[in-house]
C-alpha cells in the first residue's frame, strides 16, 4: 500500500469500468453469489461508473459457468478450486471475455498478472468449449411485481421450475415464516410460491440472509427439495434453490411485493426475464391505496440515519450520499 502512493496509484486510477466490467465477468464464469450484485453495484457507484443489473444480466447471457463447484456444481468445492489453479487459472482461461489492459493494484495490467496461469484440473476448471452451463450464472428478471429487478441463480434451481405459475403463499415476516413451515397442516403445495417480504434494505433491516426459505417439512417428507420462493432479502452464496432475491423497491417501502395476497397467481419465466402478478392494474391500484406503511423501526441514531439514506438492492444498498465525483481532489482541512 505504501509503494501505491510512491506510485501515485490511486483508486481512481484502479476502479475503472474496465476494471468492474471484468469482475463482473468473473464472477459469472465463477457462478457466483447474488451478493457479488449488491457489492459491486455499490462500489461503482462510488467510483463513478455505475453498474446497473441490466450489466449483469448481459454478461450471464455470454459469459459461460466454468467453476464446476458448489452449489451451481454438485462435486466439488472452494478448495477444489484453489488447487486446481485457482482464481488467476480461471482467470486466464476466460481470457477472451475479459479486458486485459485494466491495470490493477500491483500496478501491473489484469493480462500480466494472469498470464501462464495453469489449470491443474479441467474437471473443477472446465474450458470455455465444455462449460458447467453454457450461460445462467444470475438473471435479472423484471415485471410488475419487481419494477426495479429481482435477481434468480438459474444455475443452483431445479431446471423444472424456470418456468412456473402458481400461487402465492404470503408472510410478512421471518418469524411467522419460520413457524408456519413446521405446521403439518399447512395449506401449501409444491406449487406455491413463497413469499417473504419486509425483509429488505430497509425493512429487515439490514436486507438480512433470509431469502433461502425453508421449504415447508410437510413438503420435505413429500420429497420436495425445490419450489419458487420469492423475497426482498439476500442469501448466502452457497445457499441453492429457485430462490428469487433483492426484489425492488422492497416492500417496507410500498412496492408491489407489499401489494401481493395468498392465493395471487404468480408467474415467471426465467429465460423471458420476466415476473409477473396476475392481478389487474386497478386492483393493485386499489391495494396500494389501501396500504399502509409500518411504523418506523426507528426514531434515532444510527438506524434512523440509514432509514433516510440508504439505497435499494438495485443501487447496491449503499447510502446515497457516498456517491461522488470520485477521484476529484478534496481539501486538506487546515490545521493550527
Amino acid at each position: 500500500c505504501v509503494q501505491m502512493v510512491w506510485d501515485d496509484l490511486t483508486p481512481a486510477r484502479v476502479f475503472t469500468r474496465a476494471s468492474f466490467d471484468n469482475g463482473v465477468a468473473v464472477a459469472m464464469a465463477m457462478g457466483c453469489s447474488t451478493n457479488a450484485i449488491i457489492h459491486l453495484v455499490a462500489m461503482s457507484r462510488r467510483a463513478g461508473c455505475a453498474l446497473t443489473l441490466a450489466d449483469f444480466d448481459a454478461a450471464s447471457r455470454h459469459v459461460p459457468v466454468i467453476a464446476n463447484i458448489r452449489p451451481s456444481g454438485d462435486t466439488y468445492l472452494m478448495e477444489d478450486f484453489y488447487y486446481a489453479g485457482g482464481l488467476r487459472a480461471l482467470m486466464n482461461r476466460m481470457a477472451a471475455k475479459l479486458q486485459l489492459d485494466a491495470l490493477t493494484v500491483n500496478g501491473r495490467t489484469l493480462g500480466e498478472n494472469i498470464a501462464g496461469a495453469e489449470v491443474y484440473n479441467d474437471d473443477v476448471i472446465r474450458p470455455m468449449d465444455r462449460p458447467l452451463y453454457a450461460e445462467g450464472a444470475l438473471a435479472v428478471l423484471r415485471g410488475n411485481l419487481a419494477p426495479d429487478g429481482v435477481v434468480i441463480k438459474p444455475s443452483a434451481c431445479a431446471p423444472q421450475l424456470l418456468k412456473h405459475r402458481g400461487p402465492a403463499l404470503v408472510f410478512d415476516d421471518y418469524p411467522s415464516l419460520k413457524k408456519a413451515v413446521d405446521d403439518p397442516d399447512l395449506d401449501v403445495t409444491p406449487e406455491h410460491v413463497l413469499v417473504l417480504r419486509n425483509a429488505g434494505p430497509l425493512g429487515g433491516p439490514g436486507m438480512p440472509e433470509w431469502g433461502m426459505l425453508p421449504i415447508p417439512t410437510k413438503l420435505v417428507k413429500q420429497g420436495v427439495r425445490d419450489m419458487l420462493r420469492l423475497s426482498d432479502a439476500r442469501m448466502s452464496g452457497t445457499s441453492y434453490g429457485a430462490c428469487m432475491l433483492h426484489c425492488a423497491p422492497e416492500a417496507y417501502i410500498g412496492g408491489p411485493l407489499a401489494l401481493v395476497k395468498s392465493g395471487d397467481i404468480v408467474s415467471v419465466d426465467v429465460p423471458a426475464r420476466r415476473i409477473h402478478l396476475e392481478v389487474s392494474d386497478a386492483e393493485l391500484a386499489r391495494r396500494k391505496n389501501e396500504w399502509k406503511p409500518l411504523s418506523p423501526r426507528f426514531e434515532r441514531g444510527w438506524g434512523w440515519m440509514a432509514s433516510k439514506h440508504m439505497l435499494q438492492a438495485n443501487q447496491g444498498c449503499d447510502f446515497d450520499y457516498l456517491e461522488t465525483s470520485f477521484g476529484a481532489p478534496v481539501g486538506e482541512p487546515d490545521i493550527f
